[in-house]
């Protein structure tokens, strides 16, 4: 039987709790031994655990409170490896590296115990484990030094700190590193502020005597080339990919030196932004042919032979693929499309087959799950996801409530998804479209370079150009549009709202309002990001005060939710605190909610489920509808 009830009236059988708690997105995958292993969130415990695949089903590895993540950048990555049936993982908290020899075995520390110091990117060598090393040496958020470093898997360097052995340094940021086949090269990516990963960055190969680097060279790249991810092929040159001809796209380069060759120019995108270590977009081969993702707005797999530059489709419209590990004829990856979760799969290379390891949601209603629309409004990119619902239906001519989500970064994609957090919505009877707009990756490097010199800007032009075609359209309801985002996106979030009168209401989550906090006290990853984002600083301090929505909340009519966690490094909780507080002044209703113990994302289930109800009962209040069974959330004026 169907229900006709108003758009956001629908009953759902997807409550917050049971989202949270059938929401664990794997991670990390690796080949153990035999078995295949991988890093899961556990909202309800704050931590990551390591799972495996058994005859009986997943098992979880490690207990709690054990906690397998980085901090290398704040954003981490790369937290965990395999060498064999041994796992090196980094333990959050202490920072250390641990050796794991089997599940129900208690970890062994490999690093020395020092406050300040980080590891990520873990990559097997000989006997070690190969490390991005971060360590502090001051209080001051950039008061940081890195370099590559060699961990050996006997523990020795855990009581003895020149045990852990110094590969390389000589710049601010270095990622991906790859030792030879042979052991006598290594390369990897670096640069230095105040340039991102995707803006500029150097393949440099050294020349190994005793572990360390003798000597090195840069291959290629520079301040206006951003190459990624290099790999050893068999026949001892490099795969990397660069963007060059204004596309990620994959070449191959002699170590010796000379011009790259393109191994599959297209414009498409095989590539990304480097937000977390350990991140990979291809897989060579032992056979030559190379295994990887070709994305313009969403994701094709692709298997590509480089000799005559051919290539099997493996699948296409899936979203956000990592290819995580390779063995014996067999591809771990973690990808998701508008049919199937973020979740893992092992792909087996001879017959293209592709087995499910682990659903990144677990009992969940997906008949109830939106299906994802890509879509063009002039020349910006975006993702509509209409009210779905089986057992209900809206009024004759009433137009869906719609929620446009501005993603983080803001170098950062949407992408084809099945994500929970939209079904929340979705299933309720109210839209969401989530918006690329300039600066958004998956369109070549002058879609990205929209935003530069325009945060705050370019963005909050698309996102409007995107919502206004939709009520053109007859898709969604021009006097009930709402704007959610967290981080950069909540900079879009509350720019929006403050120099447009679009949007009827918006939840900022963690996001940022003075983005000069950000660029005077932010960590050192991102302490420059907005020299290209806005401009440098202080000398264009006018152009800051200019473009933060704290200074133009007098334009601000519309209600505002403010969700932040009180152990936010990335954006300090004073700048949520400063905007609640100008909001009062004004008499604008709205409401902060703080979650100790959260940090730059809300990682334990109280926060998810808590912000989750806080959201759908605000837009409830606001956009004039009553959604039941949820909290009432008081507003403020």
């Amino acid at each position: 039987m169907v229900t006709t009830a108003p758009h956001g009236e629908w009953r759902s059988p997807l409550d917050a709790e049971s989202v949270a708690a059938g929401s664990h997105a794997p991670d990390s995958a690796r080949f153990v031994g035999d078995e295949v292993w991988w890093a899961e969130p556990v909202a309800e415990e704050r931590r990551t655990a390591l799972r495996r695949r058994t005859a009986d089903g997943v098992e979880t590895v490690l207990p709690a409170p054990w906690n397998v993540r980085s901090a290398v950048h704040e954003y981490g990555g790369g937290a965990w490896t395999a060498v064999g049936a041994t796992v090196v993982f980094s333990a959050f908290g202490d920072g250390r590296l641990h050796r794991l020899d089997g599940p129900g075995l208690d970890p062994v520390p490999l690093t020395p115990e020092r406050p300040g110091v980080a590891y990520g990117g873990l990559v097997p060598a000989d006997g070690a484990v190969l490390a991005v090393r971060e360590v502090h040496t001051g209080d001051g958020p950039s008061d940081v030094e890195r370099d590559l470093v060699l961990v050996p898997l006997d523990g020795s360097g855990a009581a003895d700190p020149a045990a852990v052995l110094g590969v390389v340094g000589g710049s601010r940021f270095l990622a991906q590193p790859r030792i030879s086949p042979d052991g006598s090269r290594i390369a990897w990516i670096a640069w230095d502020h105040p340039n991102m990963p995707w803006d500029g960055t150097e393949l440099r190969v050294g020349d190994l005597v005793d572990g360390r680097v003798a000597a090195w060279r840069t291959l290629l790249g520079g301040p206006a080339e951003s190459v990624l991810q290099p790999e050893w092929l068999p026949d001892g040159r490099l795969a990397v990919i660069s963007d060059r001809s204004g596309w990620w796209n994959l070449h191959r380069v002699d170590p010796a030196g000379g011009e790259p060759e393109p191994l599959l120019a297209a414009d498409r995108e095989t590539g990304g932004p480097l937000w977390v270590l350990g991140t990979r977009w291809y897989l060579p081969l032992p056979d030559g042919r190379i295994l990887l993702t070709s994305t313009l707005g969403s994701d094709r797999q692709l298997l590509l032979d480089p000799e005559d530059g051919s290539t099997t489709v493996l699948r296409d419209d899936r979203s956000r693929t990592s290819w995580e590990d390779l063995r014996d004829g067999r591809a771990l990856l973690v990808d998701q499309s508008a049919r199937d979760p973020e979740s893992l799969w092992a792909l087996d290379v001879a017959d293209g087959a592709f087995e499910l390891v682990r659903s990144g949601v677990d009992g969940l209603p997906l008949e109830v799950f939106p299906e994802a629309e890509l879509v063009e409004v002039d020349g910006v990119h975006a993702v509509v996801y209409r009210p779905r619902n089986p057992g209900f239906v809206a009024p004759e001519g009433e137009l869906p409530p719609f929620v446009a989500f501005a993603h983080g970064g803001p170098t950062a994609q949407a992408g084809v998804r099945t994500y929970p957090a939209y079904a929340y919505y979705t299933s309720r009877g109210i839209g969401v479209v989530d918006v690329d707009y300039g600066g958004s990756t998956g369109y070549g490097r002058a879609y990205r370079e929209r935003l530069d010199g325009q945060w705050g800007v370019v963005d909050v032009a698309d996102v409007v150009t995107v919502v206004r075609g939709l009520a053109e359209r007859g898709i969604a309801d021009g006097r009930r549009l709402a704007i959610e985002g967290g981080s950069a996106g909540g900079w879009t979030v509350l720019a929006a709202l403050t120099r447009t009168d679009v949007f009827a209401a918006g939840v900022s989550r963690y996001g940022v309002a003075d983005a000069v906090t950000i660029a005077s006290d932010t960590h050192d990853f991102e302490a420059r990001y907005t020299d290209r984002l806005i401009g440098p600083y202080p000398e264009a301090a006018d152009v800051y005060r200019e473009r933060a929505p704290i200074n133009h909340v007098d334009g601000l009519s519309a209600p505002v939710l403010l969700l932040q966690g009180l152990d936010d490094r990335v954006v300090p909780p004073a700048q949520s605190r400063r905007f609640r507080d100008a909001l009062a002044a004004r008499g604008i209703p709205h409401a902060l909610i703080e979650y100790p113990g959260e940090g730059h994302g809300f990682r334990g289930r109280e926060a998810q489920v808590s912000s989750r109800e806080a959201a759908l009962s605000f837009y409830g209040q606001v956009l004039g509808f009553t959604p039941p069974g949820v909290p009432v959330l008081p507003l403020e004026r």
